[in-house]
């Protein structure tokens, strides 16, 4: 009796159902309900998911599905997390229209040929297939081109991987991880810096010189200004400082060692 009993509640969290909807939200109305987390419940049926059409978030990772086909109503979803399941078919969510942010990471994507069914969705801004944080991807990460790919085939994407593509942000991630490529890459070797051409400036003197006017909000504009690069100019010379010590460090770790006689 009591194994019929725990087969009937694992049957109950495997589809979700309008009990399993309520009492995870409280709502009586399943149109009523907004935000939906159902995360490692071992659900693989969505069941009646598609009824609740107002859903804006929805989080179903770390389950079992394998079928996104009830999820085709839900066209005001804004957020879709469905990491950590066994999807490969992504049909479905082309009737998403409003979707902003979807994480697919730890599934079974194949190729790009499967991400063309989400073409239609020009509202995409953040895309996941890999997340090295859980160690989640999918067999269509292996393509070495994947990533340039996927960008031509969604132009609106600012994010993708947890990475910032455009936007925001952006260059200085770049930056950071063109120099941390630098360092895997070797040229940082014996605790030596490699040599970095003088730096110059990027205008001419004067450039940044504050010029009067007779308007005062232009005035006050320019007084705000004024503040701020001089704050710049104070953050500027400390870094300049940390370098400086940092550089002195350096130098003095490959000093050998002298051992009085």
């Amino acid at each position: 009796m009591d194994s019929k009993r725990e087969k009937d509640n694992v049957t109950e969290c495997a589809k979700i159902t309008n009990v399993l909807l309520k009492s995870r939200t409280g709502e009586f109305d399943l149109e009523s309900i907004l935000l939906l987390k159902l995360r490692n419940l071992g659900i693989y049926d969505l069941g009646c998911i598609g009824e609740c059409l107002n859903l804006e978030r929805l989080d179903l990772s770390g389950n079992n599905i394998t079928n996104l086909g009830p999820l085709s109503p839900l066209r005001r979803l804004l957020v879709l997390n469905l990491s950590a399941n066994r999807i490969s078919n992504l049909e479905p969510l082309s009737s998403c229209e409003s979707l902003q942010s979807l994480n697919l990471a730890g599934n079974v994507i194949p190729s790009i040929e499967n991400l063309h069914a989400l073409k239609s969705l020009r509202k995409l801004e953040s895309v996941r297939l890999r997340d090295n944080t859980y160690n989640y991807s999918n067999p269509v990460c292996k393509n070495s081109s994947y990533r340039t790919i996927l960008l031509d085939i969604f132009p609106n994407i600012k994010v993708l991987d947890g990475e910032r593509v455009v936007g925001r942000g952006s260059d200085l991630y770049q930056l950071c991880k063109d120099i941390d490529d630098t360092i895997k890459a070797g040229l940082f070797k014996n605790s030596q810096l490699p040599e970095v051409p003088e730096c110059k400036p990027w205008v001419d003197d004067g450039f940044w010189d504050i010029k009067r006017s007779n308007n005062a909000i232009v005035d006050e504009a320019y007084k705000q200004f004024s503040d701020v690069l001089h704050e710049c100019r104070l953050l500027n010379s400390r870094a300049a400082h940390v370098i400086a010590q940092n550089e002195r460090c350096f130098s003095l770790k490959n000093q050998p060692k002298q051992y009085a006689v």
